[in-house]
């Protein structure tokens, strides 16, 4: 039995839902954009008091599988639509520096040359550099899955280290960091 499936989606004022019944593909209106989602011809759904609910045509595990996959996508996106996502990430490290122009992102990580990320049109960056903080890079965006993928990428250019814990972090995320090597007695 698919439990998140089951589970009524609010959807905030401003926020439309149609389904295109040829292709299955969902399109979700809100105040911030739209977004589109293809949802497996087994799931349906109905609209409710002011809630979405996701129904499935039979009880195979796939259907269940699906279920609960969908009710978990179209939430993100009415969310998405609605609210908005952001991320946080972290630069620990002496001498990283972080610098958004526009839609990218100028990274100093230790490298010999700077690493220049281009972002996507459907997300915008931000950074804060304070004197004596780390820099802190801001990412926003309505697409929860696209947004995930950016931050992860940008991660990936220096990943936190586990014996002195610098790279690139999210904030709040706690790095286990190992002993290192043991003085000879």
């Amino acid at each position: 039995m698919s439990r998140i499936g089951k589970l009524p989606i609010v959807l905030p004022k401003g926020v439309e839902i149609s389904r295109d019944t040829k292709s299955n593909l969902i399109t979700v209106k809100g105040p911030l954009g739209e977004l589109k989602q293809y949802v497996d011809e087994a799931i349906s759904y109905t609209i409710e008091d002011g809630h979405l609910v996701l129904a499935r045509a039979t009880e195979q595990k796939r259907h269940k599988a699906l279920h609960g996959l969908y009710r978990s996508l179209l939430a993100n996106m009415i969310k998405g639509v609605s609210e908005g996502f952001e991320i946080r990430q972290e630069l620990v490290g002496v001498g990283y520096k972080a610098e958004a122009k526009g839609q990218q992102l100028d990274l100093s990580l230790g490298y010999s040359h700077n690493i220049l990320f281009e972002f996507p049109q459907e997300i915008k960056v931000e950074t804060i550099v304070e004197k004596g903080k780390n820099p802190i890079i801001i990412l926003k965006g309505i697409d929860k899955q696209l947004l995930g993928q950016v931050a992860n990428k940008i991660r990936s250019y220096r990943k936190p280290e586990p014996y002195k814990g610098k790279g690139i972090r999210f904030v709040g995320e706690i790095v286990r960091k190992k002993a290192g090597k043991s003085a000879e007695k």
